[in-house]
């Protein structure tokens, strides 16, 4: 078993909080009353909803970021079966729950065998740096050996940021002002594999403002992965804020068509009602969430799980 223990300043150990249902539920509590509360108080008596009250509901998925064409099946699917109000929530539960059942687990690819590879990308102000600072506090509570690679060499300062999250998760960082994003990938692995690295975090440029010079970059960093991958395993994944809604996945599209995006991060969820681009994204793109910001601490980083996320939203 790993070991979920760290030391604060003081040198006393602490073991991080458990993120269960209840961690969750407090999450998503405005996904919830804006994604489930709403619509089943659209219809108040034990009857099918009318027009009216369809063109209400439709008008509620949409404003909670399950995007229009999710919305209108869903609508669609409340008329056909004739489905009354007392039934709305187990509909409405048992939707949800098969659009996420695109994979049995989401969890993190990873082998403790192997050598893992994460490579992460994001727009600029996504919380893509304070997400791989989190995640690799993670994985060396967790008894691994861990080293960021600071891909993103154009933005000022993405370097510097990402060396203080290193000091501050106390792993190692693979740094080189002005360098070839793709060629630090490589030296990276080869390190890795040379001093007995179990984990590499990638960073990456989020320029979306020049997407065509970004899709190149990433696609040149992701087939360097590819050429050198051998006996490891790699995880893509997408960090997204939260708050943006279906922004989301607009962008998810963009980086999936570059380097196949194989899961997603979503930060800034506390305090937003947007939690719904988590079914949209999946129904879409069939993309999974697997990890979500849940606070500022270095250690407020949780994987995500589906049966606490519909139970969260619908309990």
């Amino acid at each position: 078993m790993f070991n979920f223990f760290k030391k604060d300043k003081n040198n006393e150990e602490k073991e991080p909080q458990s993120f269960g249902f209840k961690g969750f539920k407090n999450i998503f509590s405005k996904t919830a009353s804006c994604l489930v509360d709403s619509v089943i108080n659209t219809v108040s008596d034990d009857k099918i909803p009318d027009e009216f009250e369809l063109e209400d509901i439709e008008t509620m998925l949409i404003k909670a970021d399950l995007g229009v064409d999710l919305s209108v099946e869903l609508v669609n699917k409340i008329k056909e079966n004739k489905i009354k109000s007392s039934e709305l929530k187990n509909f409405l539960k048992n939707e949800f729950t098969k659009i996420l059942d695109i994979e049995k687990s989401y969890k993190l690819n990873f082998d403790k065998d192997k050598l893992n590879i994460y490579f992460v990308v994001g727009v600029n102000g996504a919380g893509k740096t304070t997400l791989i600072g989190k995640l690799a506090n993670k994985f060396k509570v967790e008894n691994n050996k861990v080293l960021l690679v600071a891909g993103d060499t154009f933005r000022a300062a993405a370097e510097e940021q990402l060396d203080i999250w290193a000091k501050r998760a106390n792993v190692d960082i693979l740094r080189e002002d002005k360098a070839d994003s793709a060629s630090l990938a490589f030296r990276a692995i080869d390190k890795a594999r040379k001093e007995n690295y179990n984990v590499i975090i990638i960073d990456s440029a989020g320029r979306l403002q020049n997407k065509f010079n970004l899709i190149e970059e990433l696609k040149k960093i992701k087939n360097v992965i590819l050429k050198k991958l051998e006996n490891a395993n790699l995880e893509t994944i997408l960090v997204l804020d939260g708050s943006q809604g279906q922004n989301g996945l607009n962008q998810a599209m963009v980086f999936n068509e570059a380097v196949d995006i194989t899961s997603l991060a979503i930060t800034k969820l506390d305090g937003s009602s947007k939690g719904g681009i988590i079914f949209s994204i999946a129904k879409t793109l069939k993309l999974p969430t697997k990890l979500i910001g849940t606070g500022e601490k270095i250690e407020d980083i949780a994987e995500f799980n589906k049966e606490n996320f519909i139970n969260a939203l619908f309990d």
